[in-house]
């Protein structure tokens, strides 16, 4: 079969591998008939993520059609089409049981990323997320196998296309379970660091549960108004206005807003002396979009962070999260437990995820489809590849 390779940092390639095998008895295969590029692929992309070794597969958006089943396999067949969570969960243990699915403490044979873990067990498996996360061959590629088959696919109806619910895998119940974290209400005033697919996501997910005042910074200004004339958020360009907190404090009375998405992660654009301090090796994440998140926050707010952060963050000003009396929330998204209140708002017409969409490319052209939205050419917003 035909899948996107990691070769190395800034390098990968479409490449002739060999056809996945049902591996444990509740394995499937799945036929893959759409998969996206997602911001964390490019972390990937950039050598940012421990763990990755030549030839891995990558990709964690993905659906299709299941081709064939493992013995003890009871939720699928084969013809059923299904949207596939990067998360692979078990179901059974402490933490799937308590519906917190990305804590998996069963399918994850690598470490994990924690630097002083003790003796906790990793998180769960991620497909296409390298070594730390198991090693599963992603779904950018003709055919996936899908462990755990039991717990994580999900049956979409016929009625909604690919692109309608392509994003249940990953960037739609990011986005969803950012806001819920945020604990955004009707009234709610909200700000989310980052106009990518995630923080568009945030926003669409904001307005469905009734946020009345969303403020979006980024510094693309392609993204910015799209964010704008789609959902409604009063954009801040951070290019023009180097600190959007204090211009969101004074627009909010002086008090800042009730919650703060962080929706970028540890590649912040922060300052040189952080991306000195990253090169070095002596910090493992910019703390930039952190900081002004604090900053923007109101007292007894809430600080939600769907945004990937790997190592330690000089200046993470603690002292003044607490003189403020924030709540953060963060971490990987329990997917498989928001997956079907999403399905339903989609079917409903609440949710229209597909609109994010701005390339649509063959899976052949892969590797032009990441330099797109690498480099932001062509005003990308989201790639949508299909075999």
């Amino acid at each position: 079969m035909r899948a996107l390779t990691y070769q190395g940092a800034n390098n990968v390639s479409m490449d002739t591998v060999p056809d996945p095998e049902i591996i444990a008895p509740d394995d499937m295969i799945l036929r893959v008939t759409a998969t996206a590029i997602c911001g964390s692929d490019l972390h990937i992309l950039h050598g940012k993520i421990p763990g990755m070794k030549d030839g891995d597969i990558l990709g964690h958006e993905f659906m299709g059609v299941v081709e064939e089943v493992g013995s003890e396999v009871t939720r699928v067949k084969p013809g059923d089409r299904v949207v596939i969570p990067f998360v692979i969960a078990c179901g059974q243990c402490f933490h799937c049981l308590l519906n917190e699915y990305a804590a998996c403490e069963t399918t994850n044979s690598g470490p994990g990323a924690a630097m002083n873990p003790k003796s906790i067990k990793p998180p769960a498996a991620l497909f296409g997320y390298s070594h730390m996360y198991g090693g599963i061959a992603g779904g950018q590629a003709e055919l996936v196998r899908v462990p755990k088959a039991n717990v994580g696919p999900l049956v979409v109806p016929d009625v909604l296309s690919d692109e309608q619910v392509l994003f249940l895998s990953d960037i739609l119940p990011t986005g969803y379970q950012a806001v819920l974290n945020a604990g955004v209400k009707p009234g709610s005033t909200l700000a989310i660091f980052g106009a990518g697919p995630v923080g568009c996501m945030a926003a669409a997910c904001a307005r469905m549960l009734g946020a009345e005042t969303i403020y979006m910074v980024d510094h693309n200004p392609y993204r910015l108004e799209f964010a704008r004339d789609t959902y409604g958020v009063l954009p801040i360009n951070f290019d023009q206005d180097n600190d959007p907190a204090e211009l969101i404090i004074q627009a909010t009375q002086g008090r800042g807003v009730d919650a703060c998405i962080d929706a970028v992660g540890f590649e912040a654009k922060g300052s040189t002396t952080e991306t000195v301090l990253t090169t070095l090796k002596l910090e493992g994440s910019s703390g930039k979009a952190l900081r002004q998140c604090i900053a923007a926050t109101r007292r007894g707010g809430t600080v939600s962070v769907p945004g990937v952060y790997a190592g330690f963050i000089h200046g993470f000003l603690f002292g003044d999260a607490f003189d403020k009396g924030l709540t953060f929330k963060m971490g990987q998204t329990h997917v498989q437990g928001l997956m079907p209140e999403l399905l339903e708002a989609i079917g409903e017409g609440r949710l229209k995820p597909e609109v994010i969409i701005s390339h649509r490319m063959k899976l052949q052209d892969a590797v032009r489809g990441y330099e797109l939205f690498d480099k932001r050419q062509d005003n990308c917003r989201k790639v949508v590849l299909t075999p």
